[in-house]
């Protein structure tokens, strides 16, 4: 982190925003505020090891000094001078031994004061109470923008319910702060189980076809968001890259967003039911349905792989990055999200991340939950200025289009920011450089929705009244004409 004030100058260091980087804000990665900790911490850890070696030889030092202390009669004069040499140098290696454990206290002071800084103002946020008056750092990057908004809105759902109770704004913050903030996931649980909501529950999500090629692939974050933007225009497909990765054959799984119509009501997976399977139900049966496909395509157990993923399409594969299950099948080293809500959901370790969140998108804010700042997870918030569409093509608005976020990853794979540096370097390190790829494209189907009043006996792991799944008609696919599997365009 950048100082105002230089090492030497004779005044305490104050921290500084960090320079900007183009239209990105970074956080997280090997220059988030986390892992500077982590390194705060070893680095007084090994200054430690420093003092013991120190204190070591300032007893060795002291144990040769009296032993010179018989040999003195036999030449006085340089027997005295060997005890005094011998006796400063052990003085000196004790000021340096004092010096770095006054730095090492230093370096664990320095640590505590930031983690309690960090501590106050979220508590701060989340009781309510931020800005200025405050001392809290809102400010430090202008005004919130909408996704900031909308997460600190879900975030707050229970602050603003205690508010409604008619109680005092200090006492509603302290409610809200020690009843922590909105569960999403019991949220959209116990929403699937009112009247009426039925569909959201997950039903099973099988594979139905399969179409396959090979040409030339854009590996970058971009290119792969492209590829996430062409997968989606076909309803129901997800789409598998067995590429040669850095350590031989490695696969990537692209997931595309949320879309509605184009299928049979409710048997699109990613359809509006999708996003409260990913979000209540941590995308039971999506994955399930992406290990099917993975095995279909020829992907064996360990091999390694990265997985895409665009609005919705980012918490399935978020998901799989916390499912043992999937884990321990499959070698998952890296996820790139873009427009997504999954500060929820948190990887095994070792698995590196990416997101790309837009300040002015709502979707990645709607699980009222910020990104962890961890070595590797590095999330990167757009800042860059956005054209109006018209009123037809608004959609979700425009902070969430994908062709902004593929713009951003560009700039992404241009910055020279050391946590994006390693970033981008971990995916490459998965997928390789890119070239040709063979390249499957699998249609995937949701179990319809039994017909009011139907009895049906169960089948393996369905419950009672859910029909089995119905067989494609050869050559069945989706009802979308499909496009070259090559170079999405």
């Amino acid at each position: 982190m950048a100082e105002l004030t230089p090492s030497g100058s004779g005044e305490a260091p104050r921290p500084s925003a960090p320079p900007p980087d183009g239209m990105l804000r970074i956080r997280g990665g090997v220059g988030g505020l986390s892992y500077q900790f982590e390194e705060l911490l070893a680095g007084a850890a090994a200054l430690d090891g420093v003092v013991r070696r120190l204190c070591a030889l300032e007893a060795e030092a002291d144990g040769v000094r009296r032993a010179l202390f018989g040999y003195q009669p036999d030449s006085y004069r340089t027997g005295s001078n060997a005890i005094i040499a011998v006796g400063e140098a052990g003085q000196e290696v004790g000021r340096v031994r004092a010096e770095l454990e006054h730095i090492a206290v230093q370096v664990r002071a320095s640590r505590r004061e930031y983690e309690f800084t960090e501590a106050r103002n979220a508590l701060l946020l989340r009781m309510g109470l931020a800005g200025p008056e405050y001392g809290t750092g809102q400010q430090m990057f202008g005004l919130p923008g909408v996704r900031d908004q909308v997460e600190r809105g879900v975030a707050m759902a229970p602050h603003g319910l205690v508010l409604l109770l008619g109680l005092p704004v200090p006492v509603a913050g302290v409610a809200a702060a020690l009843s922590g903030p909105t569960d999403v996931r019991r949220a959209v649980r116990e929403l699937s189980m009112a009247p009426g909501l039925a569909f959201l529950k997950p039903r099973p999500v099988t594979v139905v076809g399969r179409h396959s090629g090979a040409g030339d692939v854009d590996l970058s974050p971009a290119g792969l968001l492209r590829r996430a933007e062409a997968v989606g225009r076909n309803s129901g497909d997800i789409e598998i890259l067995q590429v040669d990765g850095g350590d031989g054959r490695a696969w990537v799984v692209v997931v595309p967003g949320t879309q509605l119509g184009g299928l049979p009501e409710g048997t699109n997976p990613f359809d509006a039911a999708g996003i409260a399977e990913g979000l209540g139900y941590d995308s039971q049966e999506t994955t399930a349905a992406i290990r099917q496909a993975l095995r279909e395509a020829g992907a064996e157990a360990g091999e390694q792989l990265a997985v895409v993923g665009y609005s919705q399409g980012g918490i399935h594969a978020m998901n799989l990055s916390r499912d043992k299950a999937f884990l321990a099948e499959f070698d998952l080293k890296y996820v790139l999200t873009a427009g997504s809500p999954v500060g929820g959901i948190t990887p095994e370790p070792g698995i590196g991340s990416l997101h790309l969140e837009h300040q002015h998108d709502w979707v990645p804010g709607a699980d009222g939950v910020a990104n962890a700042d961890t070595k590797e997870r590095v999330t990167v918030t757009l800042t860059n200025g956005l054209a109006m569409p018209p009123p037809q093509d608004f959609g979700l608005g425009p902070g969430h289009r994908l062709e902004n976020y593929a713009a951003g990853a560009e700039a992404v794979s241009a910055s020279r920011d050391p946590s994006l540096l390693a970033s981008t370097a971990a995916l490459a390190a998965v997928v390789g450089a890119g070239g040709t790829a063979s390249v499957t494209r699998f249609s995937l189907r949701r179990e319809p929705l039994p017909a009011p009043g139907a009895v049906t006996a169960p089948g393996p792991n369905r419950g009672a009244g859910v029909p089995p799944p119905r067989p494609p008609a050869p050559g069945a696919g989706p009802a979308t004409a499909r496009e070259p599997l090559g170079v999405p365009g």
